[in-house]
């Protein structure tokens, strides 16, 4: 057992009723300092309810939480932060019309002996804590300037000025590159270092492991158990939040595969790639892997016309295709269903009707005129089709978790009938069991005809799906394999260079 004085964060028995739910039952554990303690569970387990309670955000039922042996009860976001405790959202959470520095000393500016706003200390202390991160931004930067990625750094800077003692994490890795993860893992060892306790909520097993002491599983608001990280795999891990294991989740129903319905020849755009050579058959789900850089995206939007190729060919159903824009691509039955879904797949701030519509606008609507009727009788049967969690079918697509929203980035093809769909990173940010969903989704494209492409980052996920694996390095083709043929090792060997 830990002393009590290593503990920072102690839940006893937190519930949380909501009218009609009960989001948390009876839920206990504790973070030690200078621990990541990794926080799982599928969606709607009750993992962002517990944080949103211990960060002031909501209040709980009953129980009792205790910040190094105290009892507390935060009002607000603003008492949890004096109280040393800080968190880093996957939506990161900053003022995005003032800068780095502004943002880290925002309400407690410095003042010189004059009463005026001490601009060159809040500089000199931002681009050193900036610094110690290998992150090279000019503080005076604004923060809507800056990329995503930066962002969530510059965040968890700001964390690191407030001398943080617990840090959350929700979500980190979702939107970065591989070179940025490993910049953010460096962080969290400098801050276990500093013994700053650490609660990491994520989707990715491979990270748990990688760097995680301690896991708790939670299900349905209840915690099902807390286990050494050492001390368990995988499979058990999985087995405990949905009662499945790795075996099953791959395993879809594949069926005979015939002609190639695409096709491409020499495609070349300028640094990105060059001579690509491939052809998908009919039923065949052809997987695409690469290391950050490989211009495997890039070959797909060029596919789908989002960009141009600079020389080369693609053939859909044995004729030669001109493809310059997402609108001729759409008329040829591709679709895209792109990494950064909330940016590039959806409209947000419109309901799931509008955006399950949005690209086969001409199939309800007649003369111009849209036939509401039609949009709410499609809607509502692709909401059946894909089990989407939703209390209507006018409900915010902002409102909905993120498995829930890949699924109306499929409806919305789905509504188009589109013959070719291409996935980049499908379940990228996506629970357990709504990743099993999105498979057997393949499984209705594959019975229907339908080819998928899938791109993704994840090997298991590639390796398990694809019927053939086209492996990239930095724009050129390494190789394209069978089933047969997959294994690990190969197919990371190629995707280092290593032919």
């Amino acid at each position: 057992m830990p002393l009590e004085h290593e503990i920072i964060i102690a839940f006893k028995n937190i519930v949380k009723e909501f009218p009609g739910v009960k989001a948390l039952d009876n839920v206990s554990f504790d973070v030690r300092k200078g621990e990541v303690h990794a926080l799982v569970g599928e969606n709607g387990a009750g993992k962002s309810t517990i944080i949103k309670i211990l960060m002031g955000v909501h209040s709980r039922t009953s129980g009792e939480i205790f910040v190094e042996n105290k009892p507390v009860d935060f009002k607000s976001p603003l008492q949890a932060e004096k109280h040393g405790l800080g968190a880093v959202y996957q939506d990161v959470n900053l003022a995005k019309d003032l800068t780095i520095a502004e943002n880290f000393y925002m309400g407690q500016l410095p003042k010189t002996k004059f009463g005026l706003v001490d601009y060159k200390t809040m500089y000199a202390e931002t681009r050193k804590i900036l610094e110690s991160m290998n992150v090279h931004v000019n503080p005076k930067s604004v923060i809507s300037e800056l990329s995503v990625a930066q962002q969530e750094m510059v965040a968890i800077g700001k964390i690191l000025h407030l001398k943080a003692k617990l840090v959350i994490f929700d979500e980190p890795t979702a939107l970065l590159t591989n070179e940025e993860i490993e910049e953010l893992f460096k962080i969290i060892q400098m801050l276990k270092e500093r013994n700053v306790g650490i609660i990491y909520i994520t989707h990715r097993m491979d990270e748990i492991f990688r760097i995680s002491d301690r896991v708790t599983v939670m299900k349905d608001g209840i915690k099902v158990r807390t286990v050494e990280t050492s001390e368990t795999n995988e499979n058990d891990l999985i087995s405990m939040m949905v009662g499945r294991n790795t075996q099953d989740m791959y395993e879809i129903r594949q069926v005979r595969q015939g002609e190639p319905v695409l096709k491409v020849d020499n495609l070349c755009r300028s640094k990105a790639f060059q001579n690509i050579n491939f052809e998908v058959k009919k039923g065949e789900i052809f997987g695409m892997f690469g290391l950050v850089g490989s211009g495997r995206t890039e070959i797909v939007r060029c596919i789908f016309g989002a960009d141009k190729k600079e020389s080369g060919d693609i053939y859909i159903n044995g004729h030669k295709a001109e493809i310059n824009n997402p609108e001729e691509a759409i008329k040829k039955g591709i679709a895209l269903i792109p990494e950064n879904r909330k940016d590039e797949g959806l409209a947000l701030g419109l309901s799931i009707a509008v955006n399950t519509n949005m690209v086969a606008i001409n199939k309800v609507s007649s003369y111009g005129i849209i036939n509401s009727k039609k949009i709410n009788n499609q809607t509502t049967k692709l909401i059946e089709r894909l089990r989407t969690k939703t209390p209507s079918i006018h409900q915010l697509v902002k409102n909905l978790s993120g498995g829930n929203q890949q699924k109306v980035v499929i409806s919305k093809w789905l509504a188009q009938e589109s013959d070719i769909f291409i996935f980049d990173e499908p379940t990228v940010g996506i629970d357990v069991g709504a990743k099993q969903e999105i498979y057997k989704i393949f499984e209705q494209l594959l019975s229907q005809g339908k080819s998928i492409i899938i791109i993704s980052s994840y090997l298991p996920e590639v390796m398990g799906l694809s019927n053939r694996i086209l492996v990239m390095y930095e724009g050129k083709q390494m190789g394209i394999l069978e089933k047969s043929e997959f294994d690990d090792e190969e197919i990371l060997r190629l995707a280092s260079g290593i032919s």
